[in-house]
């Protein structure tokens, strides 16, 4: 199977999500095709499409790009050193939505191919993706249906890869300077390459088809309940957590930025309105102290 199957799935994918949000906002994500040219750093194509201020998202991107390139950036090579340096050639949809209603949570979700040629030897291909859930206030039947879901996606490729891949995501989403996790995870996974390349590729596929089933039927649920400035507050202040992260920790980031991507849609992930205040601490009892007790730490929300 070649690699132009990987990117029709792709622009397919993307295509699909922004439809549906856009139905669900009512507003329309801007369009910016954009083409890099030999000479530049990156050669390659994509499609950002972000919209901002919308009457559910207050900020939202979904992402598609191909590039390639001379050298792997180090955040890419970390867990194979011996590929440092070789030609490379990603592809990916990338998306992440801040809502504006602070009950809604934001959401993540990638899924990417990367392929190396080493001097010498035959291309070597890998998959990563995943999604996560990063709500601001906690509701036990989100988080099941989302982790559910993301088991559902996974089930097919064995009953060992959910528990893996959840944990992962745990690790990985996790604010090392803070102690604390992101969000309530999901799952993650990356640098994959154990079943072959067609049954690899179907697994990235099962993993971005399952997105809209776990993510919509909780904005349905959420997105009309009422609000007031303490809500909006504290969702500043658990922005800020998500900020500290895509910019000191995360791999696409930091591989979009060390590999001269364009800043634009790398940066798309950050929200409008953030805060940060010094020592704060939600009042003891409230559903902003139950955040950090009984929702972020990591458990099994699929029993």
């Amino acid at each position: 199977m070649s690699t132009e199957a990987v990117r029709q799935y792709l622009l397919a994918l993307q295509q699909r999500i922004v439809v549906a949000m856009e139905r669900l906002d009512g507003g329309a994500f801007v369009r910016d095709a954009w083409t890099r040219a030999p000479g530049e750093r990156l050669q390659g194509d994509g499609l950002t499409l972000c919209i901002d201020d919308g009457a559910l998202l207050e900020r939202g991107g979904c992402n598609f790009s191909h590039v390639r390139g001379s050298q792997l950036p180090p955040s890419a090579t970390q867990h194979r050193p011996q590929l440092a340096g070789a030609p490379f050639e990603a592809m990916g949809v990338s998306l992440v939505f801040h809502p504006r209603n602070p009950y809604v949570p934001t959401v993540h979700m990638n899924v990417r191919m990367l392929s190396a040629a080493p001097a010498g030897g035959e291309p070597v291909r890998w998959f990563g993706g995943g999604m996560d859930l990063t709500p601001s206030y906690g509701f036990d039947d989100d988080v099941r249906h989302f982790h559910r879901a993301c088991r559902d996606a996974l089930a097919p490729f064995g009953a060992a890869l959910h528990p893996r891949f959840k944990r992962w995501c745990d690790e990985y989403f996790y604010i090392k300077h803070r102690n604390e996790p992101r969000g309530v995870g999901g799952i993650f996974f990356d640098d994959f390459a154990e079943f072959g390349f067609e049954r690899d590729f179907a697994l990235m596929r099962a993993v971005g088809d399952a997105f809209l089933g776990a993510y919509l039927p909780i904005v349905e649920r959420r997105r009309g309940m009422p609000y007031g400035e303490r809500e909006r507050e504290f969702q500043a202040l658990r922005r800020g957590r998500y900020v500290e992260f895509n910019l000191v920790y995360d791999r696409g980031t930091l591989f979009g930025l060390q590999s001269g991507g364009r800043t634009e849609s790398i940066l798309m992930s950050l929200p409008p309105r953030v805060r940060w205040r010094t020592r704060y601490e939600p009042e003891p009892g409230s559903a902003e102290a139950r955040l950090a007790s009984d929702f972020l730490p990591p458990r099994d929300w699929c029993q």
